[in-house]
């Protein structure tokens, strides 16, 4: 490519959805990673990105479209807009069936593990106005508003097709103090939260806006008290379908010995007291303090649950007692490999794994694998529509040697 097309615009025909939202394109014998198209897509591009041995670039016009695209179901979405809504632009079958196959492209390269399925939706609800929480940044202006793709600059048109509608409403027509940060929720009992948070000096300073500092979010028969600046599914589904997966795979009997790690605020730790019962025991571990005070209230009535505040490498490394079963929730980097071999090390039989990028994914499966742990199951849910992002849940085992 040369120096001149690196600036500028190319006409492409694309290929296989890539990891990350983009489909593989060539040219000059270079790889070109392109947002915003279809496979099949002859498309007017513009590069975003030079890397060297590939390149970046977004669609500016597309000229043979794909019989899959469809007008965007998100107004704020696109080349020139905000990065929230990727794929706004695809049919939500063909959507999840893209996802599918970067979830199996990934399992296969970093994993060394086959998969061929289905992305799932999380439930009936519709591809739009699935979302319950969502930070907004405030410009220098005092606006608030989402971020252009791998950008500072905000859009400050705040009609995202992820949200529900009315969940910002009247936030465009405030001024906020520039580099502030509103969190949003909408919780369980409908109401809104809102929680402004800016940094003075070393410190972060919060102050209700709307509501209380605290969610209600429900799972099951038992309910939490979670901050709104603290972590909780996104998907007003997904908690209770992730909850009762977990429940089921993990598959903790009366005195087992339970791992819930990266733990949040206890769900899975729940389910977990439920099937180990009073004559076993849970230790949930996680980072945040919102999250495992609220996994602390929530389960004040479970004699058998620990709730720690630690990483979960420092946790593993601490404990004495060998787990039945472990149960992982990591951030998008994944568990890595410190953590599964400490998991390894303590021969915990059983691992529900989670992850929220496919690659991290993939790349947990094959250390599992490394240490002789066998995939069982695994599901992918496409639990944020719109854009390229998935849940995927594997179960892994290993017998006792």
């Amino acid at each position: 490519m040369s120096t001149e097309s690196a600036c500028g615009e190319l006409v492409l025909v694309t290929g296989a959805p890539a990891n990350g939202g983009s489909c593989i394109a060539h040219h000059e014998g270079r790889v070109v990673f392109v947002r915003y198209a279809l496979p099949g897509e002859r498309v007017r591009v513009r590069v975003t990105a030079d890397r060297g041995s590939y390149c970046h670039a977004a669609v500016v016009e597309v000229l043979e479209p794909s019989a899959d695209r469809i007008g965007s179901l998100c107004p704020i979405a696109g080349a020139d807009g905000a990065g929230c809504c990727d794929l706004a632009f695809v049919q939500p079958a063909v959507a999840r069936s893209l996802k599918a196959a970067v979830v199996a492209n990934q399992l296969e390269r970093l994993g060394g593990q086959h998969w061929s399925g289905a992305a799932e939706p999380v439930s009936d609800a519709d591809v739009t106005g699935w979302r319950t929480r969502v930070r907004l940044d405030v410009g220098a202006d005092g606006r608030p508003g989402f971020h252009r793709y791998h950008s500072d600059e905000l859009i400050t048109d705040l009609r995202c097709g992820q949200l529900s509608e009315g969940m910002l409403a009247g936030l465009a027509e405030s001024h906020w103090p520039p580099a502030a940060h509103l969190h949003v929720a909408v919780d369980d009992d409908g109401q809104r939260h809102l929680v402004r948070t800016a940094r003075k000096g070393k410190h972060t300073v919060s102050k209700v806006i709307e509501g209380d500092y605290h969610a209600v979010q429900r799972v099951g028969g038992r309910h939490w008290r979670v901050p709104v600046t603290a972590f909780w599914q996104s998907h007003r589904d997904a908690a209770q379908v992730y909850s009762d997966l977990v429940a089921e795979w993990a598959a903790a009997a009366a005195g087992m010995t339970a791992w819930d790690l990266y733990g949040g605020a206890g769900i899975f730790a729940a389910v977990l007291a439920e099937g180990v019962g009073e004559s076993g025991r849970v230790l949930s571990v996680d980072t945040s303090r919102g999250a495992t005070g609220a996994a602390r209230a929530a389960l004040a009535d479970l004699p058998q649950v620990e709730v720690v505040t630690d990483s979960v490498r420092r946790a593993l490394a601490a404990q004495q007692l060998r787990a039945d079963v472990a149960v992982l929730d990591p951030p998008r980097a994944g568990a890595g490999r410190e953590v599964i071999d400490l998991l390894a090390a303590a021969a915990v039989p059983r691992i529900v794994h989670i992850g929220c990028e496919a690659a991290s994914f993939a790349r947990d499966i094959g250390l599992y694998r490394g240490h002789g742990y066998a995939v069982e199951k695994i599901k992918v849910f496409d639990a944020f529509p719109l854009t390229h992002h998935v849940e995927c849940i594997a179960l892994v085992t290993r017998r006792a040697s």
